[in-house]
C-alpha cells in the first residue's frame, strides 16, 4: 500500500514538471517573437530616418553644385554692353537730293570737257554753247555737228557730232521771234553725282557761261544754294589715247 502511494506522488510530480516546462517553453518563444518584432521595427525606423538624412543630403549637395554652375556660367559669360539706342532722325527736307551752288564745274561726256556752268532756277531748260551748227541726217536721223570751245575760247574749237532728239523754240523776250534750236541728250558729271539731261544748242558767245543747266536739269535730283559757288570739284577729261605709231 506504502508503495502505491510513492508511487502516485512521484508520478504527480513527474506529470507536474512536464507541464511546467511546457509553460515555460511557451512563454521564451513569446518573449523571442515580440523582440524580433521589436527590432525589425527599430531598425525599419532607423533606415527611414538614414535615407531622409540622405535625400537631404543629396538635395543639399544639387544646390550647392547648381549654384557653382551658375557662378561659372557667369564668369564665362561676354559681359553685357549698353547699347544707347539711337532716337530716328527728323527726315532730310532736302530729300536725298545734293546741294548745287549758283556756278558749278560740270562735265559733259559727249564733248569730254570741263566747264564754268550757271545754275539757273530761273530758266526752264538747260543749253550748251554751240557755234557752226549745221544738221544732216544719218540713217534716216536728223543729226547735228557742231563746235565747241573745250579748252577755252583763245584754243581752237572741237567739232562733234550727235543725234537730235528733238526741237525746242525758245524766245529770250518779249519782241524777240521764237529761236528754234536743236537738242541732244548728254551724261553729265558734278563732283561725284552724275545725271542726264538734255542740252539745246546755241550761241552763248556773249553770256558768261558757256554751259547752263534750268529747272528741268534740278527737278527731283538737286537743289541750289545761291550762296554758294564750285561746292563739287572739277572731273578732269580723261586722257587721249597715246598712238603706237
Amino acid at each position: 500500500m506504502f508503495k502505491q502511494i510513492i508511487c502516485i506522488t512521484v508520478a504527480a510530480g513527474l506529470a507536474g514538471c512536464a507541464t511546467t516546462t511546457q509553460e515555460s517553453a511557451n512563454l521564451t518563444k513569446t518573449v523571442s517573437v515580440t523582440v524580433l518584432e521589436s527590432s525589425l521595427a527599430q531598425q525599419q525606423t532607423d533606415l527611414m530616418q538614414a535615407m531622409d538624412e540622405s535625400k537631404k543630403s543629396q538635395s543639399l549637395a544639387i544646390t550647392s553644385l547648381s549654384k557653382q554652375i551658375t557662378a561659372l556660367e557667369q564668369k564665362l559669360a561676354p559681359e553685357k554692353q549698353i547699347v544707347p539706342v539711337v532716337p530716328d532722325c527728323p527726315a532730310s527736307p532736302l530729300g536725298g537730293k545734293f546741294i548745287l551752288g549758283s556756278v558749278e564745274k560740270v562735265f559733259v561726256e559727249e564733248v569730254k570737257a570741263n566747264f564754268n556752268t550757271r545754275i539757273d532756277t530761273g530758266a526752264e531748260s538747260s543749253s550748251l554753247d554751240a557755234r557752226n551748227i549745221i544738221l544732216f541726217e544719218r540713217d534716216g536721223k536728223q543729226w547735228v555737228r557742231y563746235d565747241v570751245f573745250t579748252l577755252g575760247e583763245k584754243a581752237p574749237a572741237q567739232t562733234f557730232e550727235s543725234k537730235v532728239e528733238r526741237f525746242i523754240r525758245i524766245k529770250q523776250d518779249a519782241d524777240s521771234q521764237a529761236d528754234r534750236r536743236p537738242v541732244i541728250h548728254a551724261h553729265l558729271q558734278i563732283g561725284k553725282y552724275t545725271a542726264e539731261t538734255d542740252l539745246n544748242l546755241v550761241d552763248r558767245s556773249h553770256l558768261d557761261f558757256p554751259l547752263l543747266l534750268g529747272r528741268k536739269f534740278m527737278q527731283d535730283i538737286a537743289v541750289v544754294d545761291v550762296g554758294q559757288t564750285y561746292i563739287h570739284g572739277k572731273k578732269k577729261p580723261a586722257p587721249a589715247p597715246v598712238s603706237d605709231k
